[in-house]
C-alpha cells in the first residue's frame, strides 16, 4: 500500500470530477485537492452532444436534468455584417451519436459534478492549493497548503493533473508551448433581453465571425445570455476605454450582434480572461497523467473544452484502474493515452486554425450535401473526436476543398465589409443547403 490514497487528483473542474467519479466508482481511494471553494464562476458554458454519454456513464445526468439547464439542439454561425449565416442541427448529422447537448452556468454545473464525485466516494477538499509534486519508482508525493495556510504532504500510487490552465505539473516541468498565432483575450458579460430565434433554435449557441475576431452568444437560462468576444491580446491592449466600454463598442459595430442586442440589460460584471492556446510537450510522466486544460488549451470557438476535459478524465481513470490492478504503471497504456489525447486535441486544433481563414468560412457557411460533408461537419461540432472512418475521410475531403477554395473558388467569396444587415431569420428546423 502506497500512502492513504490510490490516486491524488489536482483540481475538481469537469476533468478532475469525471476522473474522480470513475475512480471512486471502481472502489479506488481518491483524494482531490481543489484550490477554489465551490460554487465559483467559470467561463465555457456551451457543451457538446458527446458530453451526454459521459454524463450517463458517470450517473450524473439526472442531477443535470433536474437543474433545468437549456437544451442545446444546434449551433449557428453568422458573418459579422449579417449577410450570411448557417444553422447546424445536431439531429441532421449522420455520424454523431447524440442529437443534443446542454448550455450551462458553469458555477452550477461544476458544483453539481463536484458534489456527485463526492457522493460517489471521492475525498474532495476545497480551498487546498497544491504547491509541489514529485515522484519516484514507487509513488508520488504532493505538497499542498490547506485553507488555513498549513502545509501538508500526501503520498499515493498515481497522480492526475486536472489543474486546468494553471497547468501545475506542466509548468513545473517547463512543458508548455504557446501557439504563436492564438495569443488572444476574451471579454464577456451576461445580458437579459437578447433576441433569440424561434422554437428549438432559441437555445442555440450563436457564433459571429469578424475578420480577425469572433463573438459568442450562449443562452444559459430562459432569461440570461452569455455574450463575449475573443480578440487578439495585442489589439485589445491598444483599444481605448474599460473592458466594458470596449465590449459595448464592438457590439455596436457588429451588425449581426447589435441587431440582437438593441434592448438588453447587462446583468453581470464585465470580465476578461487570457485565451492563449497552448499544449504540453508531454501528457504523461512517472505515475502521472494530465487531463483537460492541463494537457492543452485551445481557442474555444468549437466549445470543445469541457468535453475534452471529461473525455480525457475518463480515459486517465481507466489507465489508473488498470495499472492498480496490474500492481505497476502500465507504460504502454500511458503512451497510448498520450497518443490518443494528442490526436483528439489536434483534431480540434486543425478546425480552429482553419476557422480563422476566409476560404474555410466560405465553405463552412455554405456546406454541401454532396458526399455527406454536411453530416461530417456536424459530427465535429457534436464532439465526435474519434469519429468513424466514414466521418474522417469526409473531413479530409472538406479540408482539401478548403485548400482548393483558396486559389480556385468552388463556393462564392464572402466579405466582412459592412452592409445593410439582413433581417434575422428565425430558424425552427434544419437549414436549406446549397450545392457546392
Amino acid at each position: 500500500m502506497i500512502g492513504e490514497h490510490d490516486v491524488i487528483i489536482i483540481g475538481c473542474g469537469p476533468g478532475g470530477s469525471s476522473a474522480a467519479t470513475f475512480l471512486a466508482r471502481a472502489g479506488k481511494r481518491v483524494l482531490v485537492l481543489e484550490k477554489e471553494i465551490f460554487p465559483r464562476f467559470h467561463i465555457g458554458e456551451s457543451l457538446l452532444p458527446c458530453n451526454m454519454a459521459i454524463f450517463r456513464e458517470m450517473g450524473v445526468l439526472p442531477d443535470l436534468e433536474a437543474a433545468g439547464f437549456p437544451i442545446k439542439y444546434g449551433a449557428r454561425f453568422d458573418l459579422c455584417n449579417g449577410t450570411l449565416g448557417m444553422r447546424f442541427s445536431f439531429r441532421d448529422g449522420k455520424y454523431n451519436r447524440e442529437p443534443q447537448a446542454i448550455q450551462v452556468e458553469r458555477e452550477k454545473f461544476d458544483h453539481i459534478l463536484l458534489k456527485h464525485a463526492r457522493k460517489t466516494g471521492a475525498d474532495i477538499r476545497e480551498g487546498w492549493t497544491v504547491s509541489k509534486t514529485t515522484s519516484d519508482e514507487n509513488g508520488v508525493n504532493v505538497e499542498a497548503r490547506d485553507p488555513d495556510g498549513k502545509i501538508h504532504n500526501f503520498r499515493a500510487a498515481y497522480l492526475i493533473d486536472a489543474s486546468g490552465r494553471a497547468n501545475l505539473t506542466g509548468n513545473q516541468e517547463n512543458l508548455r508551448v504557446i501557439h504563436p498565432s492564438h495569443k488572444k483575450l476574451a471579454v464577456f458579460a451576461q445580458y437579459a433581453g437578447v433576441v433569440r430565434d424561434k422554437g428549438e433554435a432559441s437555445t442555440d449557441i450563436i457564433i459571429v465571425r469578424l475578420p480577425n475576431k469572433w463573438f459568442w452568444m450562449i443562452p444559459i437560462s430562459a432569461e440570461k445570455m452569455s455574450v463575449g468576444m475573443v480578440i487578439d491580446k495585442d489589439e485589445f491592449s491598444q483599444e481605448i476605454g474599460t473592458p466594458g466600454e470596449i465590449l459595448e463598442r464592438w457590439i455596436a459595430a457588429t451588425a449581426a450582434v447589435k441587431e440582437r442586442m438593441m434592448n438588453v440589460q447587462r446583468v453581470s460584471e464585465v470580465r476578461t480572461t487570457s485565451d492563449f492556446s497552448y499544449y504540453n510537450r508531454k501528457l504523461v510522466g512517472n505515475r502521472l497523467l494530465r487531463v483537460g486544460d492541463a494537457a492543452g488549451f485551445m481557442d474555444p470557438i468549437f466549445s470543445a473544452g469541457v468535453f475534452l476535459a471529461m473525455w480525457s478524465g475518463k480515459r486517465a481513470a481507466e489507465i489508473v484502474i488498470e495499472s492498480i490492478a496490474a500492481g505497476k504503471p502500465l507504460e504502454r497504456k500511458f503512451r497510448a493515452y498520450e497518443k490518443r489525447i494528442n490526436k483528439g486535441m489536434k483534431y480540434y486544433w486543425r478546425m480552429v486554425d482553419n476557422f480563422y481563414t476566409t476560404p474555410f468560412m466560405e465553405l463552412f457557411l455554405r456546406p454541401s450535401e454532396r458526399y455527406n460533408l454536411f453530416s461530417a461537419v456536424i459530427g465535429v461540432l457534436a464532439g465526435e473526436v474519434e469519429g468513424s472512418w466514414a466521418m474522417r475521410w469526409r473531413m479530409e475531403l472538406f479540408f482539401l476543398f478548403v485548400k482548393i477554395q483558396k486559389r480556385w473558388p468552388i463556393s462564392p467569396r464572402i466579405s466582412f465589409a459592412p452592409r445593410a444587415p439582413r433581417k434575422i431569420q428565425h430558424y425552427e428546423s434544419g437549414p436549406r443547403l446549397e450545392k457546392v
